[in-house]
């Protein structure tokens, strides 16, 4: 998937600096943020729909499926790289390995989490509906305030608590509630443990990704968010090269997804191919979007807007694409994102009160 994080990070390319204040009439300023929120909202929202439809769909005159959903990330990663070279190019003054910023061979070893978190929530949709999975993924917070709590010691406030409670109880509600059967037949091996597992795996790998990322950003203070994509996906899609088109000619029972598969299944329904590109695209111009809103208007902001858009994508899902929820479904999901919507207006609260004794 697209590495530099959703949500986070730096700013808009090259210079991350946020405004809060001045910069503009306040008809500008809306007219900016609405052109954020169409560009987040019509890129990830499509992205979504066609992950699903590639999860899902049966193609050609066989009516055969496109199993080979790790191929996505590879892909993901080839576009991602290409994308981040050519705006290093147009936006920045002088080449990444420039004097301040992170050489690429930092990003060997973080590249290798970012390459199994993504293909694992990919997979996923294998076992679980993709309305489950945006649910699953939402909960990164679970793992961070346990992570902190556990391991060093960290104090949260009741509220707080509150928000994991509501986000927790509305996922494993909606998990062991029973799936639609219109739902199920359109998965290829209905497994929610296995989906679920799959999910949070790729939460406690992104967790890893985004704090080293944070920690080569504060050692190399002029590494961008573009230098950033450009080495993670650099090394990402070498790793899922060898992964997918090297291992298989060396091992003739190599139970991980074949790339050579993959590209003939493209070759023979072209349709599946356009549908890849695509999905790499809209990965690759939502981090536009999201790198000028982080500059404009800063990350709070940001979270606001990718965390109305997953809802979205669940009501789409639900609505376009065929994946009817019962009502109490809908009550799970509901409880997710008031938990997720609590902590947006929390983190707005101490934003005020800092910026007040600022």
């Amino acid at each position: 998937m697209v590495t530099a994080r959703k949500g986070r990070g730096g700013g808009g390319p090259p210079r991350p600096r946020v405004v809060d204040g001045g910069g503009g009439s306040m008809v500008s300023r809306v007219a900016v943020l609405a052109f954020c929120v169409a560009g987040i909202w019509s890129a990830y929202i499509t992205q979504g729909v066609l992950q699903e439809t590639l999860s899902t769909k049966r193609f050609g005159p066989e009516a055969r499926r496109f199993d080979h959903l790790a191929f996505l990330n590879f892909a993901q990663n080839v576009v991602c790289f290409v994308w981040s070279f050519i705006m290093i190019k147009l936006w920045s003054s002088g080449g990444s390995s420039s004097a301040g910023r992170a050489p690429l061979r930092k990003y060997w070893g973080v590249s290798i989490t970012n390459t199994v978190g993504p293909a694992m929530g990919i997979e996923a949709l294998k076992f679980i509906s993709y309305p489950a999975q945006v649910l699953a993924k939402s909960s990164k917070m679970i793992p961070v305030m346990l992570m902190g709590t556990i391991l060093y010691g960290v104090k949260y406030t009741f509220p707080e608590y509150v928000c994991t409670f509501l986000v927790a109880g509305g996922v494993s509600s909606f998990a062991l509630l029973k799936t639609s059967s219109k739902t199920i037949k359109k998965l290829a091996n209905p497994n929610a443990p296995l989906g679920y597992t799959l999910c949070f795996l790729n939460l406690a790998f992104d967790g890893y990704t985004n704090s080293t990322q944070d920690l080569i950003k504060s050692r190399y203070p002029k590494t961008n968010p573009w230098d950033i994509m450009l080495g993670m996906n650099l090394w990402g899609t070498i790793y899922n090269a060898v992964i997918m088109f090297v291992a298989p000619l060396l091992f003739s029972n190599w139970p991980y997804a074949n790339g050579f598969e993959a590209v003939r299944f493209c070759q023979e329904n072209p349709e599946v191919a356009w549908d890849i590109l695509l999905f790499c695209l809209c990965g690759a111009v939502g981090q536009n979007f999201i790198f000028l809103t982080i500059s404009r208007f800063g990350s709070l902001t940001n979270t606001t807007i990718t965390t109305t858009r997953k809802f979205m994508s669940i009501v789409i899902s639900s609505v376009i694409s065929g994946n009817p929820l019962s009502l109490k479904q809908w009550g799970s999901v509901v409880m997710v994102f008031s938990g997720l919507s609590l902590q947006i207006f929390l983190k707005w609260k101490r934003k005020k009160v800092r910026d007040h004794k600022e």
